[in-house]
């Protein structure tokens, strides 16, 4: 049935344009509404479903097909879940107020199933729901969606977000921390209420990484980049630069020696392993370290403070700029008429094509450098004793 779905997915895709619906448009879809009412099998409502899905991401207020309604509420009753989540779904591409009305329900009841709430808040978002940012606001308390919260709240400029999430932000977990500083750096307004925060010693200023940080610097504000010069310097750019600092590093661990695996694992987890994988665990966005020369000290040392010396062309970063001012930055996996789906270091996002200001591929790196300026002499010796290692270590 893989096949099938993907014949659905690319009629659809085919024969729905970003921007205007043609007749074509419309028989497409009101002839797979059909076959849909035509069958009373599960299996085959959820491959239609499944294509039709896939066809329209990223796209909204796509016009609702004939007959739509009524087979809406016929598979609203199916006895597979995945079949009524994406009949949903998909009425609120159509611009179904009441199957909005039912997915905010949804998402807000903690009796729902954590799947079930989960495709809610997808569906919302890609709606972009404009009742959803108080939801998500509210979401920040509960343990089961808050991860999702944070991300889908980089999606709306609302001023009430920057103050709920530095509210609850010294009570989340790592992973979810860096959920909370990349919307917080996602736009001007509330990069500025982060950095306020800095200031006031609410957040530790070793907590925004490196990639934070040039997010930061890609906002392309004068006062941020004043602010953000001042908290971690000026960087160093020049290659007389990185070796003055690859020697630096390599008498450091001359004379002091390597530091403690276990507690550079912790360090690894905070700063690398949202991109790149090691011993079966992290990101995929960047390469898999596991198999990499991590034994030779020079290799390390030229890769964490050199990143844009060789960079492969499926690692370039693209900076997406929104028609509503969000900034985005990661790796762009697809591009067509209808959307961009771009990889970031946590989470993939698909952007409808009339969401998109500006799409612009860098010179530089997903890895950002100056990653061990915010780290002390003993954290740079902990993570190189990690990044050595043969086998997985023990958290500390």
């Amino acid at each position: 049935m893989k096949f099938f779905v993907l014949l659905v997915a690319l009629l659809v895709a085919v024969f729905i344009p970003a921007r205007a619906q043609t007749a074509k448009t419309i028989d497409a879809l009101a002839g797979l509404t059909q076959l849909l009412a035509q069958s009373d099998d599960p299996q085959f409502h959820l491959d239609i479903l499944k294509g039709m899905s896939d066809g329209l991401k990223g796209r909204r207020g796509v016009k609702m097909p004939a007959g739509w309604d009524g087979i809406a509420e016929k598979l609203l009753q199916s006895p597979n879940a995945q079949v009524r989540e994406l009949a949903q779904s998909l009425s609120v591409t159509f611009g179904s107020t009441t199957a909005l009305t039912a997915l905010r329900k949804t998402l807000l009841d903690a009796n729902a199933g954590t799947a079930s709430r989960s495709n809610a808040l997808v569906a919302l978002l890609q709606a972009k729901d404009p009742q959803l940012p108080g939801a998500l606001q509210q979401l920040l308390s509960d343990s089961t969606l808050r991860g999702g919260a944070l991300r889908g709240l980089a999606v709306y400029d609302d001023a009430k977000t920057p103050p709920a999430i530095l509210k609850v932000y010294p009570s989340l977990s790592t992973e979810e921390k860096r959920d909370a500083l990349t919307t917080l750096t996602s736009r001007v307004p509330y990069a500025k209420d982060l950095l306020a925060a800095v200031a006031e010693n609410k957040i530790a200023s070793k907590e925004l990484t490196a990639d934070i940080v040039r997010q930061l610097r890609n906002l392309k504000d004068a006062q941020l980049n004043e602010q953000v010069a001042k908290t971690w310097g000026v960087t160093r750019d020049t290659p007389a630069d990185k070796l003055a600092d690859i020697e630096r590093f390599k008498k450091l661990v001359a004379s002091k020696g390597f530091g403690d695996a276990q507690r550079g694992r912790g360090v690894f987890s905070r700063t690398c392993q949202q991109c790149h994988m090691l011993y079966g665990e992290g990101g995929k966005v960047a390469p898999d370290l596991t198999g990499s020369s991590r034994g030779d000290l020079d290799y390390n040392l030229q890769n964490i403070i050199d990143p844009n010396a060789v960079i492969p062309n499926d690692y370039r970063t693209w900076n997406v700029d929104t028609k509503d001012d969000r900034s985005i930055t990661g790796i762009v996996t697809k591009q067509d008429a209808n959307a961009v789906t771009i990889v970031t270091a946590n989470e993939t996002i698909v952007i409808p094509r009339g969401d998109v200001q500006s799409l612009q591929q860098s010179e530089l790196s997903l890895m950002p450098e100056g990653l061990l300026q915010a780290l002390s002499e003993n954290e740079v010796r902990d993570l190189l004793a990690y990044l050595k290692t043969t086998a997985q270590v023990a958290m500390p």
